[in-house]
């Protein structure tokens, strides 16, 4: 068998209700003196009123930092990291969607003090040590509860990723009751990202891909599948809610150690230059990028096909990875989500823009079944837009 490692948070707590244990959690692994990271949308929904209910019912003391912003720029991470240290913080818990987790991920590595922003962007920069730390997601999608990874807007546009083991969060707290209030076009757009991340972790090229990474994506892909509609029609359906949770977070642990590629990379310029939200931006060039790589990895995708879509599973291998990008594409018209990048207010003109940005990915692209020239990225744009 192929070398692989496989690295995930040391500990996952899941369940309804469960964010009432997060005061007994932090004692025992964070200390009484928290940074807590979130943001504005989070505090005005009523989501940390619970968690702060119960750290401070633990005896901790929580300064709340609620300036993050989606895509969140260094300036975010840098003040969140300043007023850390000034609070004399011992542990870090994140509140939030994908961007309060990577900031919350930053600040527990660099309110430490030894290390400094710019010198660890790319895989494996980032050493520590650093201070305790619990992951609580309100959101189905990204998985960074359980991700190495940390993507921060670097100058107008750009994003760039801190990836290290190192950042991985000491707990994980899955609570499904925070994921109730979702309005459904967040919901299906998270969802649809958790989505990418299995498949693409599935499929990647990536040396490290691996049994654990591939079993997991499966499951992901099979919760994710029979839950997503359920959830855009019925917010409060608490089952598929849990599903929806379960997923992502499976998803996330697969592309951890198994990394995404094209979807991603291309979805990137997209989010950095016009503010699309990131499950979104993955959706408008999903199917595209599938069609793209069916020649390098139509047997992947016909591997997988039934676990999202049970349908698909009588059909030859082929057909079947043709009707995969076929239905991925009907996702988002099916959750009420915009499916074109015109919908979201792209021009035309910008699309050799967004494909050199793409480029710069190369991170990402690396892991694509199929190699990826910028003209094929600007294809695919064009097919999109």
């Amino acid at each position: 068998m192929t070398p692989f490692t496989f690295n995930t948070a040391k500990s996952i707590v899941f369940g309804s209700g469960s964010i009432a244990r997060l005061g007994e959690i932090a004692v025992q692994q964070a200390g009484r003196r928290l940074a807590l990271v979130t943001d504005k949308g989070v505090i005005a929904s009523g989501l940390v009123e619970p968690a702060l209910e119960a750290l401070r019912g633990a005896g901790c003391e929580v300064q709340v930092f609620d300036g993050v912003v989606a895509d969140p720029p260094e300036a975010v991470v840098l003040q969140a990291v300043e007023e850390a240290r000034a609070f004399g913080a011992e542990g870090v818990v994140g509140l939030g969607g994908g961007s309060s987790m990577d900031v919350a991920k930053l600040v527990a590595l660099l309110a430490a003090g030894r290390e400094e922003l710019g010198a660890i962007y790319g895989v494996g920069f980032a050493k520590g040590p650093r201070l305790p730390l619990i992951l609580v997601p309100t959101t189905s999608g990204t998985g960074s509860e359980v991700t190495p990874i940390s993507i921060v807007t670097t100058g107008e546009n750009e994003k760039k990723g801190v990836v290290s083991p190192v950042i991985l969060p000491d707990v994980a707290l899955l609570d499904p009751d925070l994921t109730l209030g979702l309005p459904p076009h967040v919901t299906a757009a998270t969802g649809i990202d958790a989505m990418v991340h299995a498949i693409e972790a599935y499929a990647s090229a990536s040396p490290n891909n691996n049994p654990l990474s591939k079993m997991l994506a499966r499951q992901a892909l099979r919760l994710l599948g029979g839950a997503l509609l359920k959830v855009v029609r019925d917010g409060r359906d608490k089952a598929a809610r849990g599903d929806m949770l379960l997923g992502a977070m499976l998803a996330g642990q697969a592309f951890a150690n198994s990394p995404v590629a094209a979807v991603h990379a291309l979805a990137y310029p997209i989010g950095g230059r016009y503010h699309v939200p990131h499950g979104l931006s993955n959706a408008l060039v999903l199917p595209h990028v599938i069609r793209f790589n069916a020649p390098a990895a139509a047997g992947l995708y016909a591997e997988i096909a039934p676990d999202l879509f049970p349908e698909l599973a009588e059909i030859g291998t082929q057909a079947r990875a043709d009707a995969f990008a076929e239905k991925l594409g009907d996702l988002a018209p099916s959750c009420k989500l915009e499916s074109r990048l015109r919908d979201v207010g792209i021009p035309q003109e910008a699309l050799p823009t967004l494909a050199a940005d793409a480029m710069k990915q190369t991170r990402l692209l690396v892991n694509n079944p199929r190699p990826l020239t910028e003209a094929d990225a600007l294809a695919i744009y064009r097919q999109a837009w």
